[in-house]
């Protein structure tokens, strides 16, 4: 059995703009509390404020339940 988390990374989210080392950093820190990637979508993520989004992703990440 698996349990699943998904997070929507974003532009502001991980502090200013997105860059390959700021996602890597976010990835790892789930990777050292024994989460996996399972899948990285790109989408139109909901900003907070107002309507419309932002281009982001969206992150699936599994680990064995238990």
């Amino acid at each position: 059995m698996y349990e699943y988390k998904v997070i929507q990374i974003r532009e502001g989210l991980i502090g200013g703009k997105m860059s390959a080392e700021k996602i890597e950093d976010l990835l790892n820190k789930y990777a050292a509390d024994g989460w996996r990637v399972k899948a990285v979508t790109s989408a139109e993520v909901k900003g907070r404020v107002g309507p419309g989004g932002v281009e982001g992703l969206l992150v699936t990440f599994e680990r064995p339940r238990g």
